[in-house]
């Protein structure tokens, strides 16, 4: 991988099928003993599923953000207000208009404060109106 290459990681219930297959994959293994070149076979398979879903289904996986060195509290105080965006998880709805997964504010891919992606399909998930406070 290149220097300008980002990782990418599975997010949602991509992750836990692929863990799934290794989990499977492993139990299969021990009890047959098949360790090599079985090992092998379940790397192989892991890397199929894995460029089959950047094929198909892009939006399983997320990029990972670069490491930021550590600041002192100090020195970013001024600025946390600034750096964390004040989202409105109580807008969502509860289940998504497209694919029908449950919407779960810590799960959902927040694009502004008044938007989200849904963390099953990708779309676009519509906010409520916020009613006027009394």
């Amino acid at each position: 991988m290149g220097k300008d290459e980002k990782k990418r990681k599975l997010v949602g219930p991509w992750r836990s099928i692929h863990g799934a297959i290794w989990l499977i994959g492993l139990a299969i293994l021990a009890w047959k003993g098949w360790w090599f070149p079985g090992i092998l076979v379940l790397i192989a398979v892991s890397m199929i599923l894995e460029a089959a879903l950047m094929k198909f289904v892009p939006q399983a996986f997320e990029e990972e953000q670069p490491a930021t060195p550590p600041t002192t509290p100090a020195a970013s105080a001024p600025f946390a207000a600034a750096q964390a965006p004040e989202r409105h998880p109580e807008l969502l709805p509860t289940v998504c208009p497209k694919c029908g997964g449950p919407v779960r504010a810590h799960e959902v891919r927040w694009t502004s404060t008044r938007s989200a992606d849904c963390s099953f399909c990708g779309a676009n998930l519509p906010m409520r109106k916020s009613e006027p406070a009394i």
